[in-house]
């Protein structure tokens, strides 16, 4: 299954506490608070990795969860970050990259 990268936006500020990110939205100084799963996939969201490998690597076998859960619950915690401008879909970017050109 071919999984969507995504990458950290540049428009919110982040701290790590303990096991946990806090992360505030510039855009309307919204506050998160990532729980140690959902910290771990923000961490690894730079484009390099599909959510799919990320939850592969870094999420099964920390947790000892099957890897089609683990990504179900990956895609989904990503879409609503993306949805509050926290993470990027890769595609996101590359559009933004040719509007700007």
């Amino acid at each position: 299954m071919t999984s969507k990268r995504y990458v950290r936006s540049p428009q919110v500020a982040a701290r790590r506490l303990g096991d946990e990110i806090i992360i505030m939205s510039a855009s309307d100084s919204t506050l998160f608070t990532l729980n140690e799963v959902a910290a771990l996939i923000w961490e690894a969201s730079d484009g390099s990795l599909a959510l799919n490998e990320i939850v592969e690597r870094d999420i099964c076998p920390a947790y000892d969860v099957p890897a089609d859960v683990a990504l179900q619950d990956a895609e989904s915690l990503a879409e609503e970050l993306a949805a509050h401008g926290i993470l990027r879909s890769c595609e996101e970017c590359a559009l933004a990259a040719l509007e700007s050109k």
